[in-house]
């Protein structure tokens, strides 16, 4: 096979790493496993790699997606391999879950995936807020003060928020605020609604950097149904959601080694 999809975290102080340069660490792993990737015609070749939609800078994943482009053939039990073969050349907090062939037909993923799954969570919020914060649904209209190229407006993103909800499990788990979280499915058609501007409009009382944000799953649209871009068993990954950490915390981006 020669087009490949790749699904990986973003855990922890690798958070801090913006998506041009998660490009290069890409770029870079992939030259270490001696991967024959692709390259782009023209005075400066560039590998043939494509990414899913942008991770928002503090944000945290358990499905961000990379497409590679080959220029040989790769066995079935060579694709197999590479998450275990490429996860040691990445920095701690991003873990290869499983690679697999890329569909040949259908655009990229920036234009094929059309919703995202968050969880938001923190200290200070218990099951009441995460409970409040579901009545957003209710809303005819949310009005979002927003500032884009010098200009600000208020758009209704109501329509981008497909729905929120509260697992029953959070219920049995009051004693432990940490654990309980708002499970959040956001529209990415047209301009998006960030997590932060969720966060801010479903807690108006907490400070939208001290929410937890975790991206747990990105959808597209087959035949009307919703389908996960390359489904994943994470039990098979035991303790992957603990290693997410506070979005606020006082490590300096400095110290994250890319």
């Amino acid at each position: 096979m020669r087009k490949l999809r790749l699904r990986a975290t973003k855990l922890g102080k690798i958070r801090f790493t913006s998506h041009r340069d998660l490009a290069r660490v890409w770029e870079r792993s992939l030259r270490r496993a001696e991967l024959p990737v692709a390259s782009s015609q023209g005075f400066t070749p560039r590998p043939r790699i494509s990414f899913g939609l942008a991770l928002p800078t503090g944000a945290e994943s358990i499905a961000e997606y990379v497409d590679v482009d080959l220029a040989e053939e790769l066995t079935e039990e060579d694709v197999a391999a590479l998450p275990a073969t490429l996860t040691p050349l990445l920095p701690d907090g991003f873990d290869v879950l499983v690679a697999a062939e890329r569909p040949p037909s259908g655009g990229s993923l920036q234009e094929v995936v059309t919703s995202c799954t968050w969880e938001l969570w923190a200290p200070m919020l218990d099951v009441r807020h995460h409970r409040d914060a579901c009545l957003l649904m209710d809303a005819v209209s949310l009005p979002l003060d927003r500032e884009r190229k010098g200009k600000r407006s208020a758009d209704d993103v109501r329509p981008l928020i497909l729905d929120l909800r509260v697992p029953s499990e959070n219920h049995r788990r009051l004693a432990d605020n940490s654990e309980c979280r708002l499970i959040a499915d956001v529209a990415t058609t047209g301009r998006g609604l960030r997590p932060s501007e969720l966060a801010r409009l479903a807690y108006p009382h907490v400070d939208p950097l001290d929410v937890r944000v975790l991206r747990t799953h990105q959808w597209i649209d087959h035949d009307g149904e919703r389908r996960e871009l390359l489904p994943c068993d994470l039990r098979a990954f035991p303790g992957l959601r603990e290693l997410a950490q506070p979005t606020r915390v006082d490590t300096s981006p400095d110290e994250v080694l890319v």
